[in-house]
This record gives C-alpha cells, sequence and structure tokens, in this order.
C-alpha cells in the first residue's frame, strides 16, 4: 500500500522539528517558588515568537523525557484526523458501558467533548482504531520524543513506554501553530480549535493537560500550549513531579501555570 509523502519525511528533519535549542535559553529561577509553594518539583519553559528567546526554570528537567500522559491526545487527534479515524471534532464514540470514576466519561461524546474533558476511554478507541503500524510510522515521521509505543495499542503513552521532554514538547506547540506538522492544515486547525480555553478581550489561552506517574510512582503533571496577546504569541510548557503522595495535581500544574503567566505580565492587558 502506496505511503502519503508525509510518511517519508526524514527522521532527522521532523526530530529538529520538534525541538527548540536550549542554547540560548534565559534560565529565570524567580520561578522555583511557585513549584516549592505547591511541593512539587518540575520545570517551566515559554518560546517569546517574536523574538525566538526562550525562558527556562530548571533546564535539567527541561531536557528529560517523561510520559507525555493525556498532553498525547493532541498527537492523537491528528493522525486520527489525518487518517479519517476521526471524521470531524464532531465524531461520537458510544460509551462502552464500563463506569469510571471519572463521571463525565460515562456517557457517549464527541472529539471535543472528549478532548476538552481529557476522556482516556474515547482516545483509547481511537488508538485502537488508528491501530498498531499506522500509529508506529506516524510518531516516528513525526520524531515525537523516544518514538517508543511498545505494548498495549491504547495505553502505550501512559505507562511510560512512549516519552517525550518538555523542550521537544514546546517545539510542538510551536510547529503545531503555524500549521507546520505533517498533517493537513484541517486537522491542526481542528486540534487548534479544541485547544482553546480561555477566549476574552484580554488574551488567549489554548492549552492541554495531562496526568501520570513515572517508574518510581510520582505523580506527573503537564501543561502545554500558548497565550496570544496584542496579535503576539507565546509558546509554554510546565511539568510538575510530586513525590508527595495525595496532592491535587490537577489543581496545582494549572495553579502553577498561571502564577507563572502573571508573574511573566501576561493575562492582566499589560503585554
Amino acid at each position: 500500500m502506496k505511503k502519503p509523502l508525509a510518511f517519508l519525511l526524514p527522521i532527522a528533519y521532523c526530530l529538529l522539528l520538534l525541538s527548540c535549542s536550549v542554547n540560548k535559553a534565559k534560565t529565570d529561577n524567580s520561578l522555583k517558588k511557585y513549584f516549592d509553594e505547591n511541593n512539587v518539583d518540575g520545570c517551566f519553559s515559554m518560546m517569546n515568537n517574536a523574538t525566538g528567546e526562550v525562558t527556562v526554570y530548571n533546564m535539567a528537567l527541561d531536557t528529560q523525557r517523561f510520559s507525555p500522559a493525556s498532553t498525547f491526545k493532541i498527537v492523537n487527534s491528528l493522525i486520527g484526523l489525518q487518517t479519517g479515524r476521526i471524521t470531524d471534532e464532531k465524531m461520537v464514540i458510544k460509551w462502552d458501558g464500563v463506569k469510571r470514576k471519572m463521571e463525565q466519561w460515562n456517557k457517549d461524546m464527541d472529539m471535543t467533548e472528549a478532548f476538552k474533558v481529557s476522556c482516556v476511554p474515547y482516545y483509547q478507541e481511537v488508538a485502537r482504531r488508528i491501530g498498531k503500524d499506522t500509529m508506529k510510522t506516524w510518531v516516528d515521521s513525526l520524531g515525537y520524543g523516544n518514538k517508543n509505543i511498545e505494548g498495549p495499542i491504547d495505553s502505550f503513552w501512559l505507562n511510560n513506554q512512549l516519552k517525550i521532554s518538555p523542550d521537544e514538547q514546546l517545539g510542538l506547540m510551536k510547529r503545531l501553530y503555524f500549521d507546520q506538522l505533517p498533517f493537513r492544515k484541517s486537522a491542526q486547525q481542528i486540534v487548534r480549535d479544541v485547544m482553546l480555553q480561555e477566549n476574552n478581550t484580554a488574551y488567549k489561552l489554548s492549552y492541554k493537560t495531562g496526568w501520570g506517574f513515572d517508574e518510581k510512582n510520582n505523580d506527573i503533571g503537564w501543561v502545554v500550549g500558548w497565550i496570544e496577546e496584542n496579535n503576539h504569541v507565546y509558546f509554554f510548557v510546565t511539568f510538575v513531579r510530586a513525590a508527595k503522595p495525595g496532592l491535587d495535581i490537577s489543581a496545582i500544574r494549572m495553579n502553577i501555570t498561571k502564577g507563572i503567566l502573571k508573574q511573566l505580565g501576561f493575562m492582566q492587558g499589560k503585554m
């Protein structure tokens, strides 16, 4: 079977697309307090698209790879849309009838809602429909992290097989924003649309969250996306890791992200 030209992109080229150079990054240790006050370790990185300047807190973690957890729904959506396994953002997948702790998952839903509530069962079904070989070809072509999708097709992004660094996530966000990924522009637009979380006269905030565990059973959390103010875009990644059990990672990752964004002058009509 013939493969689309996008499948044939050189891996080295794609790897360059998906990472941001940290050689010119500016370290901002003043951001440490947001992690300390929430009793977590972590890192934050931001790219000012206008200048190319990258600001990083905790460079050591920024270049390490971790499970993407539900941030992989970005790529799962793109591959699903590209291959037709997701017809559009309104495509409904029926609830399988299994009651889960997340009550909002226990119903039929379309892609837009599944993305917003980070419905794991919806995207596990999408991955099964995509299939192992097609998923592997696209992950390889994209140069996504360590490109390892070993094990069950519906859990490799949750069980520490697939890993990606915050730095690579930052590069992915930039390429997605500018239609520079090897997917149809319409697919990239749909994913950008479902990532939009806050939209007002002062700013637009787009992101995807993720929550999982590393090999030592530490909680890990992500917020990856961008913020637009005054016709300028800034890409950012927040990563948190908690050795202490029982913390509310969902709240912490957003508290840290918004605290840092406000310190940097965003979300207040100042940029």
